[in-house]
């Protein structure tokens, strides 16, 4: 059966393990002197290696046969370990055992010798999603532990982990690997695998996994289909081939043809792009774009690696420094904005009413119109949220509607969520801070 290249090349040993050798050397050292702690706390980002290690250093600790601080990989602790079978060394997901009544049963059972192997090792991954009560249940067996418990902790936010755990653990911080080895270490196993894979493709995989090697090796799995991995084929089968479209309307925005700009965005909103993914994927090119502009020789390991060098050194030519630090805060501003609605252009809760910059309208018993009715258009008579009565909407005539605005005094209750109904009115309807006339219903956009 087939397996994923990320698990067919998940390291043995410490030895196979790449780009950590200040943690996998300082780990054979201790095997090898026996000068094990009791606790560990691994960190680093996704993909680095800190499951692995754990694993490793589980396996080491109970061999009967290690070999310069590695496991052997042949006894029957490393084989049992290695298959599940021996109970000794449980794995343990803090995501999903994130309460204080499986940290007691943790606690219960750590208690007692183990069963077949040297020692009782705990790996719990992702540790910071332990609850608070969890991490004191788990502080005094951490502090004080059995002489044949080990524990070894993982997590990629170290910020949430108590300083009270920290503080009894021994710290290893995985690095990302550089651009350059991940891409060395991806043709290595492309030849061993026979794949037909170019080194500019590799060094484009490398970039897009961030310094994980995890990520890495999924994308050069995702791309083996190809016959040759090229840097086409890569972009063409992880689905940034879009790109070139958001590139296309820089383009057109740097011409100053709207025309052409609008088309364009027509045709990624029709294939499905959601616009604040638009502009947070427009954000990372100018981000990219400008750090090619500010250092164009040592941006190897900080652009994202979604757009080709050649690409953001022509854009990189074309702008300046302070043009591309405005058209990002616009770019951020706009997609903050964005942000507040279910739907651009929409009443936030599905009623299909149009609202004018997210603002309200009221509708008068008697007058024609109910709640969910178009706006009539007008004046934009101010946000939603104002401190202020009500005012006569100019567009709808007298009688036909009325939009909250801007004034005086008013409704000190909180202000309106998008989508809430209020109503029927009066100085309690609430919308905003100011009032409604008797028995109009106020929708909040």
């Amino acid at each position: 059966m087939y397996q994923a290249l990320y698990r067919k090349w998940r390291p043995k040993t410490f030895d196979e393990v790449i780009g950590q050798e200040h943690i996998t050397e300082t780990l054979k050292t201790q095997v090898r002197s026996g000068h094990l702690s009791h606790a560990y706390i691994f960190i680093g980002t996704r993909g680095t290696g800190k499951t692995t290690c754990a694993r490793i250093l589980a396996k080491a600790v109970n061999c009967e046969n290690p070999v310069d601080g590695n496991p052997c990989n042949q006894c029957r602790y490393c084989r049992g370990i290695d298959d599940g079978s021996i109970l000794d060394v449980v794995e343990l997901d803090a995501a999903s055992n994130t309460g204080v009544d499986n940290v007691r049963d943790l606690r219960e059972e750590a208690v007692f010798t183990p069963a077949v192997a040297r020692k009782r090792v705990y790996i719990i991954d992702e540790v910071h999603m332990l609850s608070l009560a969890a991490f004191n249940a788990l502080l005094k067996i951490i502090e004080e532990p059995p002489q044949h418990l080990m524990f070894i902790l993982a997590t990629t936010e170290l910020q949430k982990v108590p300083a009270t755990i920290l503080s009894r653990c021994q710290r290893h911080s995985f690095r990302r690997i550089p651009t350059q080895r991940l891409a060395d270490y991806l043709m290595h196993i492309a030849g061993t695998e026979d794949l037909k894979l170019e080194e500019e493709a590799a060094k484009q995989i490398a970039r897009m996994a961030d310094g994980g090697v995890r990520d890495a090796l999924s994308i050069l799995d995702q791309c083996s289909g190809k016959g040759v991995i090229s840097t086409e084929a890569v972009f063409e089968t992880m689905g940034l081939a879009g790109n070139r479209n958001l590139i296309q309307v820089l383009d057109q925005v740097l011409q100053n043809d709207t025309t052409g700009a609008l088309q364009l965005f027509q045709t990624i909103w029709l294939d499905g792009k959601e616009p604040a993914s638009f502009l947070g994927e427009m954000s990372g090119l100018l981000r990219d774009v400008l750090i090619v502009k500010a250092a164009p020789a040592g941006v190897g390991e900080l652009i994202s690696g979604n757009f080709e060098r050649e690409v953001l050194d022509r854009l990189a030519a074309r702008m300046t420094k302070e043009e591309l630090l405005y058209c990002m805060d616009a770019v951020l501003a706009a997609l903050a904005r964005i942000r507040q609605v279910r739907n651009p252009g929409r009443c936030g809760a599905g009623s299909g009413t149009p609202v004018r910059g997210g603002r309200c309208f009221t509708a008068r018993k008697g007058s024609g119109r109910k709640p969910g009715d178009a706006d009539p258009g007008g004046p934009d008579p101010g946000p939603c949220r104002g401190n202020g009565s009500a005012g006569t909407d100019a567009g709808g005539g007298a009688g036909t509607g009325i939009e909250i605005g801007a004034g005086t005094g008013g409704d000190p209750r909180p202000a309106c969520r998008a989508g809430e109904r209020r109503g029927p009115g009066g100085a309690d309807s609430g919308c905003g801070q100011g009032a409604a006339p008797a028995g109009a219903e106020v929708l909040c956009g």
